[in-house]
């Protein structure tokens, strides 16, 4: 028997396989339960026939719960209305683990609580999507720069100075003296495109000046390019690109989490080169028509 993901079911239709996972959801309608299994790829929906199983299987309807060990054996059927387009006529069933008091249900919580669960929390529909378009954004960064020549080289975490003056640094002791949480990996870089040309780094950066919104950042992981003889319009030419396919990647490998998300792709579709660019001169009459008290020469 073919032990298989629930992503690669199209590859097995009609065949009689096995499936790990855990129990996303239950419902039954008389002689006829359903189970939805997750694995980590995906949701496929079971179905228990009470005439097509043995006695003991059709009762675990009754004591599976919300995130049990499972694994599924059954035959792989079409079925355009359960998720993912298939379904499987279930045979047999083996528990290996019975969740108890699992803390987070299909009705609403708040962030909080979510919080206070996040270990527990990935394991819900739209935030394993978010993880899995992460997953996509990173890769196709890495992609991108691997298949235009540029050299990874990584920026230490922990640093003696301050990369950028704007920002707080979060200090920490370092044997007999003080050392920082990367703001940037920037100098580093700097440094390694004088001798590979075109380098980059992709790691976790760090930012310590206090915030009254939820949207500040403390830790988040930032792409650094730095490139030898490139001028400011070959700058903006490779911030094109970049980000372009990206976003086109995404469009095309991750559809069902921005589905799940409900995430208007219309914008993002509209993101092709070339991009608008002004002029420094051009932004500060923006901001001065907007009624924005900028001064001029400073940074925007």
């Amino acid at each position: 028997m073919t032990s298989v993901n629930i992503k690669d079911l199209y590859k097995v239709e009609n065949k009689e396989v096995s499936l790990n996972g855990w129990v996303y959801n239950l419902r039954s309608i008389g002689k006829i339960w359903f189970m939805i299994l997750r694995d980590g790829t995906g949701l496929l929906q079971c179905v228990v026939v009470k005439k097509e199983v043995e006695p003991d299987v059709f009762q675990l309807e009754s004591s599976l719960t919300q995130e049990s060990s499972v694994t599924v054996f059954g035959i792989v059927r079409k079925e355009p209305r359960a998720p993912g387009g298939y379904e499987l006529g279930v045979t047999s069933i083996r528990v290996h683990q019975i969740a108890k008091e699992y803390p987070i249900s299909p009705k609403e919580h708040g962030t909080d609580f979510l919080m206070n669960h996040r270990h527990l929390w990935l394991r819900s529909k739209k935030q394993h999507a978010i993880i899995r378009i992460r997953h996509q954004v990173v890769k196709a960064s890495r992609d991108f720069f691997d298949q235009h020549g540029f050299t990874l080289v990584d920026s230490p975490i922990l640093t003696a100075n301050a990369v950028e003056g704007t920002t707080d640094l979060f200090e920490l002791g370092y044997f007999d003296r003080s050392a920082f949480l990367t703001q940037s990996g920037q100098l580093y870089q700097e440094a390694g495109a004088m001798a590979f040309g075109k380098v980059y780094c992709f790691g976790p950066t760090f930012r310590a000046e206090k915030s009254k919104t939820r949207r500040h950042l403390t830790e988040f992981w930032m792409i650094e390019p730095e490139m030898a003889y490139c001028n400011l319009d070959q700058d903006m030419d490779w911030a094109e690109k970049y980000v372009s396919y990206v976003v086109k990647w995404c469009l095309e490998h991750c559809k069902t989490e921005l589905e799940t998300l409900e995430r208007d792709t219309s914008t993002l579709e509209k993101v092709i080169p070339p991009f608008p660019r002004i002029t420094y001169d051009d932004a500060v009459d923006i901001l001065r028509k907007n009624g924005v008290d900028f001064q001029y020469g400073g940074d925007f």
